[in-house]
Parts: C-alpha cells; sequence; structure tokens
C-alpha cells in the first residue's frame, strides 16, 4: 500500500524587505549578504539576518542548476487518481528542471534534460513507466526566450539590477560536447547541492586552491554549464495565479510574439517548443482577474492565432529543487 503523498505547500507573501533580498538572489545567487545590503540601501547584518532566515527555512533555495543535455517538454493525461502519482514520478527524475499538475486539457506537464541520442528511448521505455499515464506528448525545446531561472520579477529597479550583474537572456537549448575536468565536475555537484558554497569549501571539495576554484565558476557560469539563481515560489513574492500558456501563430510572427512577451517582467518562462503550438510561457499574477487581463489585452495577444490556457494548481518541482510538502 502506497502513502499518497501531500500537496506542496502555499506560502504566505513575504514582507517587502523580504521580498527584495530574494529578488538580488534571483540575479545574482552568489553575491554576498554586504553587497546585497549595499545595492539594497539597507544594514548588512539586517539583509544578513533575513537571508539566511529565508535560507534555512526553505522559503528559498539557492542552487545551481546544471546542464546536461538539451530539453523537452512532456504532457501527460492520466488515469482518474493519478495525476499527482505521475507529477511526483517525473519530479524526482534527476533529469528534470520542472514539474507541474495543471487544470486544462493536459493533467501535468514537466521539463526534463534529454540528449538528442536518447530521445527515442525517453519516449518508448522511460515515460511509459510513469504511473497512471493514459497520453503522453513530447515537444523538443528549440529556443528559449527567457528560461525560470533567468527570471527577474520586477521588484528591484533598473539601476539595481544592473549594480547586481544585470539580467542574462539565454536563447541556447543544450551545450557544445565538452569534456569537463574533474575538479570542474565536482565543482558543479556542490553548486548544484548549494550554489551558496564558498570558494573555499568548492576549492575543497575538487582539490584546487581557492583562486582556481573561483576562476572555475566564472568560467562554467560562462560557458553556460551552471546557473546560479535563486528558487521560490512565485506566491512568496505576491503572485500565487500561475499558468502555462501554449501559444500558436503565423510562423513569421514567432519572434515577434517573444519580444511582446518578455515585456512583462510576470512571464518567468517562454519558449519556442515543436508541436501545434510554437510557444509555451509559464506566466504570474497577482489575481486571475489581472492573468484574464493578460489574456485579452497585452499587446502580444493581437499576433496569437490560439491559446491555450492552463493553471498550475500544484507545483512539485521548480529549476531542478524539489518543492516542499506538507
Amino acid at each position: 500500500m502506497t502513502t499518497e503523498p501531500n500537496p506542496p505547500e502555499v506560502p504566505a507573501p513575504l514582507d517587502a524587505l523580504d521580498r527584495r533580498v530574494v529578488a538580488a538572489l534571483q540575479i545574482d545567487g552568489r553575491a554576498s549578504w554586504r553587497r546585497i545590503a549595499d545595492v539594497l540601501g539597507e544594514p548588512e547584518r539586517k539583509v544578513a539576518r533575513r537571508g539566511h532566515r529565508l535560507v534555512e527555512s526553505g522559503d528559498v533555495a539557492v542552487r545551481g542548476l546544471v546542464v546536461r543535455g538539451e530539453t523537452v517538454i512532456l504532457r501527460m493525461n492520466c488515469r482518474p487518481g493519478s495525476v499527482r502519482d505521475a507529477a511526483l514520478a517525473a519530479a524526482r527524475r534527476p533529469d528534470a528542471i520542472f514539474s507541474y499538475v495543471l487544470a486544462g486539457a493536459a493533467d501535468c506537464v514537466a521539463e526534463l534534460q534529454c540528449p538528442p541520442e536518447q530521445l527515442g528511448r525517453f519516449m518508448l521505455d522511460e515515460v511509459p513507466a510513469l504511473p497512471g499515464l493514459v497520453q503522453q506528448q513530447v515537444s523538443p525545446v528549440l529556443r528559449y526566450f527567457r528560461t525560470v531561472h533567468e527570471w527577474s520579477p520586477g521588484i528591484l529597479d533598473a539601476a539595481e539590477v544592473e549594480a547586481l550583474g544585470g539580467e542574462r537572456q539565454v536563447d541556447r537549448v543544450g551545450l557544445d560536447e565538452v569534456e569537463l575536468a574533474p575538479d570542474e565536475e565536482a565543482i558543479l555537484r556542490a553548486l548544484a547541492e548549494d550554489g551558496r558554497c564558498t570558494n573555499d569549501e568548492l576549492a575543497a571539495v575538487a582539490g584546487v586552491s581557492v583562486a582556481t576554484a573561483r576562476r572555475r565558476v566564472d568560467a562554467l557560469s560562462r560557458a553556460g554549464h551552471v546557473s546560479i539563481r535563486a528558487v521560490v515560489e512565485p506566491a512568496l513574492l505576491g503572485l500565487p495565479v500561475q499558468a502555462l500558456l501554449w501559444i500558436r501563430t503565423r510562423p513569421g510572427e514567432v519572434e515577434e510574439v517573444g519580444r511582446l512577451l518578455l515585456e512583462s517582467p510576470l512571464v518567468r518562462y517562454a519558449a519556442v517548443v515543436m508541436g501545434e503550438h510554437q510557444l509555451l510561457v509559464d506566466v504570474t499574477q497577482p489575481s486571475k482577474a489581472a492573468l484574464h487581463a493578460f489574456l485579452t489585452e497585452a499587446p502580444w495577444v493581437r499576433r496569437a492565432e490560439a491559446v491555450q490556457s492552463h493553471l498550475v494548481v500544484e507545483a512539485w518541482k521548480r529549476s531542478g529543487v524539489t518543492v516542499k510538502a506538507k
């Protein structure tokens, strides 16, 4: 007899300063508390206390998302009573980036890293083994306009964002084949566990000098092997309504629609995918009324031919981090 998993917690919003600290960590997850305090104009001790509490409570997780292959979107329909089990099973895969339960035509959706040479085995052997699966649709990602790991929800002003290193836009899918050194692999493993590992700690686990560890982190980040950001439930930032949108438009309009979507800081993720709909978008809003306005009045709407919208009702994994359960 299996125990039914409890759903993830829906947290209460953070106060204004906590949100600003989280927003700073979303720009640079390894920024020192002193640097964040200087940018926010707050006392260092106060910022450090808030930051430590957020991380130690699990409300915020600073992790390195390690890129191991190209990505695919898995949409699943399941037997009644098995939807949560399927979403949780997908979330438990080490190659899963996110896993959500939806209200809509699809029961749940997950993004997973899948090297192209393994796509057949993934579709034909691994996905059908998920519990309760009735129907599946696998859509390779062709391009990113924005990933959740680059999301900045507009809490900080432009000068503050720039002072923390600025926002980074990524449109690459996967990486070139590069053999990493053992010390680089050790650093990646450590950052995947704790993105705020000190350079001294990284040097110890990798068996290199502190200066070398610092250079390795910078090089791995610039090359796209790892992204170090804060992972947080949108509800903590006052954005409790989350939806996934599948958008169909004319092929020549895809780039323009993507550009218009990025005008909203509440768009957490926008990707070009294969399939009937060319764009997959993850958006958060403060209310369903605000979501309705985004779906009917935003500039991108005029260039869309069709939109499927799905409310996210449970999130089991975000940016490679398992969401806390009750």
